[in-house]
């Protein structure tokens, strides 16, 4: 625990209410971000945006949704990654280039933002946020003159890093990913409507059946004559972000033909094998890792039980600003039964530790509760080096593992022992090659080459635009 989502993005073409379904996609990708909301709609004449601060439910009610009408729209919710959380960063992006209104919404972070930056500003460009999303509007805006779908392409060729993009304009939708495939977009159809999301489980929710995924380099092309496939980049290494099937993706969601609850599962069983443990019972922190856990009782042939009660109206530990508040947030989020751990040697498994801090509160909860032994397992390896695609670890000094071994992690959270998935355990599980997906921040080898000075406000100006209703 401990590390934030990226962002969500999600969009229909062809639907008599392709506002509404949107809404509801971004409901069912609300765990992937949450600090602001926005559905940008076309009528096939214009695009218009509404964007907030909060949750899904908080930025839209009906007569916002009514207020978006036409059969096309892209929807966006965000967890900044680059840029601060004001209303002005808010997605998706609306503008309009030489007369022709173009809404964008991106999840995953561009490495090289902050140069093309930097060019476009010193010729005249002029930039109203500290998105690098927005580095893409003006990559566009200066290749127009060959058409939309031309500058797309050519803008996406300049930028590097990982994304899922999806661009609208009032009669056209574009859905892109990156040639590495670090960020996931998949396509389904609802009936002859398109559609596109971060994740599958926001399918389910609307009645939509999946096609595939979008495929690394690919731009999928949709407008009134059906969809057309362009690569706009030769596909690359692919470099799948392995935290999605560690801790992003909902347990419902397929990513790359894998079911995320069974690759999870298949983790906790390798765990168990690599590191056993003599224990009375097996118990997850709910809820991304119920999953590993059940699969480690099963594989070690010991009981699961629910050791940890989650209360689902606390916001995520992340939100807290201090670690005071943050062991305040632990505490309220997450109970200890004592009933079933007390006396007991429990076997607390985890998706990951990053920082370090809630996990120790954790295990301090079930000592607290008369656990005998509290031994921690974890479904991932330990997570050494930052990440600048699009997760919020963009300094190695966060990271307990980059400075201290497992025996002294152990000692920092008071466990009685810790084992860790082993990078190899890893892959195994999810029954494909190490090569397959990005490991970087396991083993610090990037799959995109990180300039100096990237981090998560390198983008942000001494003053920025004010804050918009």
């Amino acid at each position: 625990m401990g590390i934030r989502e990226e962002c969500g993005v999600f969009g229909v073409f062809g639907h008599a209410e392709a506002a509404r379904l949107t809404y509801y996609g971004l409901y069912a990708l609300q765990h992937r971000g949450q600090e602001s909301a926005g559905i940008a709609a076309s009528d096939g004449r214009g695009i218009v945006c509404h964007k907030g601060m909060g949750l899904v439910f908080e930025v839209f009610n009906r007569e916002r949704i009514e207020a978006l009408p036409g059969t096309s729209a892209i929807g966006h919710v965000r967890y900044s990654t680059t840029g601060r959380s004001h209303l002005v960063n808010a997605q998706p992006l609306c503008v309009t280039v030489r007369g022709t209104n173009l809404a964008l919404a991106h999840n995953g972070n561009l490495v090289n933002a902050a140069a093309i930056r930097e060019r476009l500003e010193s010729v005249g460009s002029i930039f109203q946020t500290s998105l690098d999303t927005e580095v893409v509007a003006h990559l566009v805006a200066h290749r127009q003159s060959n058409g939309i779908e031309h500058a797309i392409v050519k803008s996406l060729n300049e930028v590097k890093g990982a994304y899922a993009f999806l661009f609208m304009t009032p009669e056209r939708m574009f859905a892109a990913r990156d040639p590495h495939g670090i960020r996931p977009l998949s396509m389904g159809k609802l009936g002859d409507a398109v559609v596109f999301s971060s994740e599958t489980c926001a399918f389910d929710i609307i009645g939509a059946e999946t096609v595939r995924d979008v495929r690394p380099g690919e731009m999928i092309v949709v407008d009134s004559d059906g969809y057309r496939s362009v690569y706009f980049d030769r596909p690359a290494r692919s470099a799948l972000c392995i935290f999605e099937y560690i801790y992003f993706a909902r347990p419902d969601s397929n990513i790359e033909g894998v079911n995320v609850h069974a690759a999870r599962k298949q983790m906790g069983k390798v765990l168990a094998q690599e590191h056993p443990a003599d224990a009375d019972l097996v118990t997850g922190v709910p809820d991304s890792s119920i999953s590993a856990a059940t699969g480690y009782a099963e594989e070690a042939g010991i009981p699961y039980e629910m050791g940890l009660v989650k209360n689902r109206y606390i916001g995520r530990t992340f939100i807290q600003p201090s670690e005071e508040l943050r062991s305040f947030g632990v505490k309220v989020k997450l109970n200890a039964l004592d009933k079933v751990v007390r006396g007991k040697r429990v076997v607390l498994v985890d998706d990951s530790i990053v920082r370090g801090t809630t996990i120790g509160h954790i295990v301090n909860l079930l000592q607290d509760a008369g656990a005998r032994e509290v031994h921690l397992r974890v479904a991932s390896p330990p997570y050494r080096f930052p990440c600048f695609y699009g997760i919020d670890t963009s300094t190695s000094g966060e990271l307990i593992a980059a400075s201290k071994t497992p025996e002294e992690i152990t000692r920092v959270v008071r466990a009685d022992s810790l084992g860790y998935l082993s990078i190899r355990g890893l892959v195994k599980a999810l029954g494909r090659s190490e090569g397959s997906f990005c490991l970087s921040c396991f083993n610090g080898s990037y799959p995109v080459d990180i300039p100096a000075g990237a981090g998560k406000f390198i983008l942000e100006g001494g003053t920025s635009c004010g804050e918009q209703v």
